[in-house]
């Protein structure tokens, strides 16, 4: 290959050709070089007050916003967290549309915030069809108007390993888990930039901060809930929404929704604190009137464990696992399953 050639290529007339030389490949020049001292220099000088007002607003808080009077779209919203948070938006003073695939629940969760005092309506979508969540935008804005707090919360809580289950029970684990929230952002966040104001919420898990071996499908996609959020929040910043649109990825710890559930953890013998749908909800809603990026809905000392978990080596890791749970399940020993939407 010619010296003046790199070995990375570039596509041209349906062919791969090796790509010239750019400025990659060249020396960096003594100006180069202070215009990148400069801004380490910027760096360090910012660091210090930046840190400073973060610690400020970690220890002694952030002042709730109001959400009265918003309207507030929730999938999932039938049944467990997701009626959870339903109720909660409600009492903060949020209209509520609630979208499920189960529509007999979402009636009744719909009926639950009625009772509350504030206008609700339900919404049939399946969340893991695309086509399904433009009709819900339009649906939702006919009768409710524009969303302004839209919450992906549905999702199949799928304990499945890598070996278990068919082709179309992992596909339609990524579709509901994680396209969905594709699916959704792209349906309501241009409403949002175009009147400057929103706030998008997912819910991840706690299997989105740690992996478990037997659940790698779901825990794939709750990692990939976590770096879409993340993603989503820089973007908003760039294009100038940084303090008009905010962003939300909430981590529920272990929430007692589906007795299967339950079984599950009974037999891994896990030695985790169970938590409710409301008390999740509360703590969900909390940070998000107070625009928090993350939020680890779980007990105090489990919210610094996760934090230690993802700086810890492995072999720590799979200490703490180790203890915490008694009996791995062995693989394939469950026929294929996907547990409902949630």
């Amino acid at each position: 290959m010619d010296t003046d050639q790199v070995k990375y290529f570039k596509h041209q007339d349906g062919e791969y050709v090796p790509a010239a030389r750019d400025l990659l490949g060249r020396q960096k020049s003594p100006k180069d070089w202070y215009g990148i001292v400069f801004k380490v220099m910027r760096v360090i000088v910012l660091f210090i007050p930046t840190l400073l007002g973060e610690l400020f607003r970690l220890f002694l808080g952030t002042r709730r916003k109001s959400i009265r009077g918003q309207l507030a779209l929730v999938t999932g919203g039938g049944n467990g967290l997701g009626r959870s948070l339903c109720l909660r938006l409600a009492r903060k003073g949020c209209q509520v549309a609630v979208a499920d695939i189960d529509l007999i629940a979402a009636q009744r969760t719909a009926q639950e915030v009625r009772d509350l005092g504030v206008r609700a309506e339900p919404f049939l979508v399946d969340v893991g069809d695309q086509k399904s969540v433009e009709q819900l935008k339009s649906d939702v804005e006919a009768k409710l108007g524009p969303v302004d707090i839209l919450v992906n919360n549905a999702g199949l809580l799928a304990m499945l390993s890598l070996s278990e289950g068919t082709p179309e029970d992992v596909q339609r684990i990524i579709n509901v888990n994680l396209a969905s929230h594709f699916w959704a952002i792209r349906a309501f966040k241009n409403g949002m930039m175009e009147r400057r104001r929103g706030h998008i919420v997912a819910v991840s898990s706690t299997f989105g901060i740690v992996a478990f071996g037997r659940t790698v499908c779901y825990s794939a996609t709750k990692f990939g809930v976590r770096g879409l959020m993340e993603a989503l929040n820089e973007e908003f910043y760039m294009n100038g929404y940084g303090n008009e649109i905010f962003v939300t990825c909430v981590y529920p710890g272990f929430v007692a929704t589906r007795q299967e559930f339950l079984d599950y953890l009974h037999q891994l013998g896990c030695r985790v604190p169970i938590q409710t749908p409301d008390e999740v909800a509360d703590l969900a809603i909390d940070g998000v009137m107070k625009n928090r990026c993350e939020v680890i809905a779980s007990p105090l000392y489990m919210q610094l464990m996760l934090k230690l978990y993802s700086l810890m080596p492995n072999g720590i890791n799979r200490l703490v696992m180790d203890i915490f749970v008694d009996n791995v399940p062995r693989l394939g020993y469950r026929k294929s399953s996907l547990n409902g939407e949630s």
